[in-house]
């Protein structure tokens, strides 16, 4: 019996090694067939993408973010210049690229460049609602101009471009939104009077969200909340070395955002990576609001 045991162990043991070697080949092929495929869901290649505040700061980098990853991307701006730039940087990545000027509170404005985009380009599959501006006076003393000017261009502006080019993705039966919203949209910056800022960035939460059921599932809505980022906004605050020390040391990360930051993020959102993902608020803070 011993003997008989020996002589199947002696015959089954190539077997059993073919077989084991043959499971991690399959296990191997199947990991790296998922990660090819999980890398080719993030790719843009064949979209086109519009982002509006493109001249500069986070809206320069969230271009050339979506151009590296395969979009031609139409850089909308109150500044033409500098959209013009922005347009020559994605042209030098080897992307068709558009340089539009546009003031993202007026919607015939906004219309005439989805126009713009479309007769070029066919379509428009992705949109990044990023113009913002801010207002630093205290709430006493503040103009109701100022406070108009702020919810105009922070919200209203978000609501028409996500009104004028959803119509268009709807249509077509797809498309990303991805608004631009801020992680003041959740808490009140120690020191910061800018009360439309805040109010107008919470507004654009839940303008975001309301999309979202709304349009689902032919067009996915969503926003990225930054932290404090090293932009055009925000040179008077990082000149003062006090204020400069203080952002830096109440952010876990331990520094302030770069444009660059969020260049992961939109291409995530604006990707088939995301396909489950509506209504989300992705908050790039570098840990700001954990403490």
């Amino acid at each position: 019996m011993e003997f008989l045991i020996c002589v199947i162990c002696v015959y089954l043991r190539p077997i059993l090694r073919a077989l084991c070697v043959s499971a991690v080949d399959y296990v191997t092929y199947k990991e790296g067939t998922m990660a090819d495929s999980v890398l080719a869901q993030l790719g843009l290649g064949g979209r086109a993408a519009v982002v509006t505040g493109a001249g500069q700061g986070l809206g320069r980098g969230m271009a050339l973010a979506l151009a590296q990853a395969g979009a031609d991307v139409a850089a909308l701006d109150l500044n033409l210049a500098t959209a013009e730039g922005v347009a020559a940087e994605i042209a030098a990545l080897g992307r068709r690229a558009l340089a539009l000027r546009a003031d993202v509170s007026q919607a015939d404005q906004v219309q005439a460049a989805a126009d713009a985009v479309i007769a070029a380009w066919g379509r428009a599959d992705i949109l990044v609602n990023n113009a913002g501006i801010s207002c630093h006076d205290p709430s006493a003393e503040m103009a109701l101009a100022d406070w108009r000017r702020v919810l105009d261009v922070n919200l209203t502006g978000v609501f028409i471009g996500c009104q004028v080019f959803g119509r268009h993705m709807l249509a077509r039966g797809s498309g990303r939104i991805i608004n631009i919203a801020s992680m003041s949209a959740l808490i009140v910056n120690r020191g910061v009077p800018q009360a439309p800022y805040y109010a107008s960035k919470a507004g654009v939460v839940m303008l975001t969200k309301a999309l979202a059921a709304e349009w689902a599932p032919r067009v996915r809505v969503n926003a990225i909340a930054p932290g404090y980022m090293r932009t055009p906004l925000n040179e008077g605050f990082l000149a003062d070395p006090q204020r400069a020390a203080e952002w830096t040391t109440t952010t876990p990360a331990g520094r302030v955002g770069e444009p660059a930051d969020l260049g992961g993020a939109v291409v995530y959102l604006a990707s088939d990576a995301s396909s489950f993902v509506t209504g989300h608020v992705l908050v790039v803070d570098g840990g700001f609001t954990l403490w």
